[in-house]
């Protein structure tokens, strides 16, 4: 089961979280089968350990919930709380015990939403805001991308260091459009009024531009939108006339599979080629497909290493070899057994496929 597939087990398990009562329930139905997804044994207490204790300053004994270890040092720690909390009340929590461990890395979570942290801003001091945040039940497609990075199996600090600023900076861009393009502040109206206003920005005009930009910005979402279903349609619809041509081209390929007509003398002539190849490789590797104009004989049934090819069916018998560009050479033979007299030949190409 892939990573995607476990978190949408702990997805579909939350809709019962009304059962939840507390956050040591919390833990054992959610976060810790979220620990276990990312390739953590849980009941390793060296690999997991749970109430881990950081000291912060005068304050001894300080415990956060879980610390996950890579050869003997924490690198997650990882703060949990009850599912009904509002975690933006708790960070300055997991803040402290970040200030005084080795760790690179803060999770903190209510077992649905997940935010993971640094010290992208300045060094050993956590940052403010989270590089990777997401809600178990609507978790993205490339949020579980950058997730996989956490797994057990993947996991390289300095990698996700290099690739997490850049991350932190997007979600907070991201944020920032989606508050402008719902609702545009003054500034963000007056970039687009002076540029297409012959005069000077006045607060009735920015009043009146505020509503334009709301429905300007509504209008080309939508048409974006309704391009982008389009061209998906117009593929679709390519995609089913390719598939169309495929079974008429399947179809003539029956009827022209139809047509042929394997001889016992072109059996024969394989049978002599595959006796001659024989000196090289295992006779297994040696097969043959059938066509109307002539009988190829290939090694490993691949139609990239052709051997040779038997023409038989018409007035004269020929043996097509083939160089090393592919590029093949008919050679006349009287009876079956001149196939004999090109033995080197056909070794030479198999050689050559051998390499």
């Amino acid at each position: 089961m892939d990573l995607k597939d476990q978190l949408k087990l702990i997805a579909d398990r939350t809709k019962h979280k009304d059962n939840i009562q507390t956050e040591e329930a919390t833990k054992n139905a959610f976060i810790m089968p979220f620990l276990q997804s990312l390739g953590y044994d849980v009941f390793n207490p060296l690999e997991v350990v749970p109430e881990f204790i950081a000291d912060i300053g005068i304050k001894k004994g300080e415990k956060i919930d879980y610390a996950i270890f890579k050869d003997g040092n924490p690198t997650i720690l990882v703060e949990c709380k009850d599912w009904r909390q509002n975690l933006n009340v708790h960070d300055g929590q997991l803040l402290r015990y970040f200030h005084v461990s080795k760790a690179k890395f803060g999770l903190l979570t209510n077992g649905i939403v997940y935010r993971f942290y640094s010290d992208l801003v300045m060094p050993n001091k956590m940052d403010e805001k989270p590089f990777l945040e997401f809600n178990i039940t609507e978790i993205k497609d490339n949020q579980i991308e950058e997730l996989k990075k956490f797994h057990k199996a993947n996991f390289d600090a300095e990698s996700i260091v290099n690739t997490a600023s850049e991350m932190k900076f997007m979600n907070e861009l991201k944020h920032l459009l989606n508050k402008e393009l719902t609702e545009p502040t003054p500034e963000f109206v007056k970039h687009f009024a002076k540029q297409v206003y012959p005069s000077v920005v006045t607060a009735r005009v920015l009043e009146q531009f505020t509503e334009l930009t709301k429905k300007s910005i509504q209008q080309y979402i939508s048409d974006l939108i309704t391009e982008r279903l389009k061209n998906a349609l117009s593929k679709e619809d390519e995609k089913n006339k390719s598939e169309t041509s495929n079974e008429i081209t399947a179809e003539q390929n029956l009827e022209d599979i139809s047509k042929v007509n394997t001889t016992e003398e072109e059996l024969e002539g394989f049978l002599i080629v595959k006796t001659i190849l024989r000196q090289k490789i295992p006779a297994t590797r040696i097969t043959y497909r059938d066509a109307q104009s002539y009988f190829a004989i290939f090694l490993d049934d691949n139609n990239r290493k052709v051997v040779c090819r038997l023409h038989l069916n018409g007035g004269k018998k020929f043996v097509g070899l083939f160089d090393e560009n592919k590029k093949e050479t008919k050679n006349e033979i009287e009876t079956l057994d001149d196939i004999f007299k090109f033995s080197a030949e056909l070794l030479k190409t198999i050689e050559l496929y051998e390499k």
